[in-house]
């Protein structure tokens, strides 16, 4: 596998699990960022995502740990380890190991998904992962059906590929076969949560352009790694895009949908809902369509760009170069120290 030129350790919020995949008392082994991590959910409920060797004697805590309580009990010799980290317990001796900590990440749950926050520095978060309901401001889960899921291990592709999407204008007549022209109406690119709307033009086969002011969508990136919409008009969705890197050269995919609950006549709830499934299902095959895209895309840095696309494109690239390690463009340090003095806050 060839490895990308953007890095594949940007920092910001990326989505690791499903909620529903991490019961009372479960751990959960995984790889992200090229290390191993174990989530584990304590009796009270909290989940913690941390690295995953026993700093004792390096046993991988994701096959064979046990939660007890509220700590991680390693399987090879029993040391217990709590959310922070650290060594609470010894069997065999009277006190625990105060000089050594497993490396823990911040964690976030929102919308059914587990995100942590990643950062090469070590830098605590400075900006909130997206809701999808919440960031709106407008509505709930409880108006929305239950979520559909796609998730793809393992793909050859960058994280930033699917937020260029977001300003691509272009690739609905030519990826989704789909006469949708996008009019732009906001891009803001000025924060580290950035924005891009558009409402939905239709092009006929003559070239000509239907203009549908009630249809449209409405975008927020969370960083690198967590897109959420809102789309009105044809169908009501809300949809979560969320990629994160396993290695250096490998992401994982995972994309949620939300259609919305419409009225129905009595006793046709269940058509209704099977209805909304379809939709569902479209939205996704038509996702998966630019998976099949990006993951056999290759970076092009500077890109030949038409005239259009060049404020899109270039506003897009030049925001994402904060979230890199080498802070090509402007380091995410350095972004948090101006919204510090600022008065921003997370």
């Amino acid at each position: 596998m060839a490895k990308p030129p953007l890095s594949m350790n940007p920092t910001g919020w990326f989505q690791v699990a499903w909620s529903d995949e991490i019961g009372v008392g479960d751990v959960h082994a995984m790889k992200y960022f090229g290390r191993e991590m174990v989530a584990w959910r304590a009796e009270s409920g909290q989940l913690t995502v941390m690295n995953a060797y026993c700093e004792h004697l390096g046993a991988h805590l994701g096959f064979g740990g046990t939660v007890c309580g509220e700590v991680l009990q390693c399987p090879f010799h029993g040391w217990q380890w709590n959310s922070q980290g650290r060594n609470v317990c010894i069997p065999y001796q009277d006190k625990p190991n105060r000089g050594r900590r497993i490396t823990t990440y911040p964690v976030t749950e929102r919308n059914e998904a587990v995100y942590i926050w990643n950062d090469a520095q070590g830098r605590a978060p400075f900006f909130d992962a997206p809701d999808v309901f919440a960031s709106f401001d407008d509505r709930s889960a409880d108006d929305y059906y239950p979520q559909q899921r796609l998730f793809r291990t393992g793909l050859e592709l960058h994280p930033q590929y699917v937020l260029e999407n977001g300003v691509d204008f272009a690739h609905f007549k030519y990826v989704h076969r789909t006469p949708i022209v996008p009019v732009f109406t906001r891009h803001d690119f000025t924060e580290p949560v950035s924005y891009v709307d558009f409402t939905i033009t239709f092009e006929g086969d003559d070239g000509q352009k239907i203009e549908d002011v009630n249809s449209g969508v409405e975008a927020i990136n969370g960083g690198l790694g967590i897109a959420v919409t809102k789309s009105w008009g044809m169908i009501d969705n809300r949809t979560i895009s969320a990629i994160t890197p396993v290695d250096d050269s490998t992401s994982d995919v995972r994309f949620t949908v939300y259609i919305g609950r419409s009225p129905h006549k009595p006793g046709d709830a269940a058509r209704a809902e099977a209805r909304a499934a379809d939709f569902g299902r479209e939205v996704i095959r038509q996702f998966e369509q630019d998976i099949h895209i990006w993951s056999h895309q290759r970076y092009s840095d500077p890109p030949a760009l038409a005239t259009a696309e060049y404020e899109g494109f270039t506003a897009i690239r030049q925001w994402a170069k904060q979230f890199y390690p080498d802070g090509i463009g402007g380091s995410a340090a350095e972004v948090a120290e101006l919204r510090a003095q600022k008065g921003f806050t997370a």
